[in-house]
């Protein structure tokens, strides 16, 4: 299946309570209000988008499991959630290499995480696509967006500049 296209969405976590207003750690911090109900929404917009993933892969950070959690519902066919401790602090080189690890047999991935390494890792991808959703996606990369690639070829061999941005949506839209 090398040559199947596969599909990689890569959402960044709603909006969170801000550091400086809460006295829990970074780990803990939660969704603020706007972040609950962008979550919800951004579920939606991926639900009626038809783009389907067959595994979704999240940061077990508070913040993004909820993010997660808030846009399941809206899915008719959930994936299967994997809470991976790597993506926490993860880089986006470092984010590359666990999308590279995953199963050939996945056409789909989906992975919740934060910046800068989700934007970095959708930019990094990126390697073609129409040029205004390519530009706007180089510009940002706010709080719940959601950038879908496609690209060609098994997960291992997966690098930079491989896929095409083929939707890029942000709750604003």
């Amino acid at each position: 299946m090398p040559d199947t296209e596969r599909r990689i969405v890569v959402v960044r976590h709603a909006k969170a309570v801000p550091r400086q207003t809460t006295d829990v750690e970074d780990f803990a911090r939660e969704l603020a209000d706007r972040g609950r109900a962008d979550a919800p929404r951004m579920g939606r917009r991926l639900a009626e988008s038809g783009f389907e993933v067959d595994l979704a892969l999240c940061s077990p950070a508070r913040r993004t499991r909820q993010t997660w959690q808030l846009m399941l519902p809206a899915l008719a066919d959930p994936p299967t959630t994997v809470f991976d401790d790597r993506l926490y602090e993860a880089d986006a080189e470092e984010l590359l290499g666990v999308l590279g690890e995953q199963s050939d047999e996945l056409t789909g991935l989906l992975v919740v995480g934060h910046n800068p390494a989700v934007h970095e890792l959708a930019v990094g991808l990126c390697g073609d696509g129409p040029e205004p959703l390519v530009a706007r996606l180089g510009e940002s990369f706010p709080t719940c967006a959601v950038a879908v690639l496609t690209l060609n070829g098994g997960w291992g061999s997966l690098a930079w500049k491989a896929a095409r941005l083929t939707a890029l949506w942000t709750p604003r839209d």
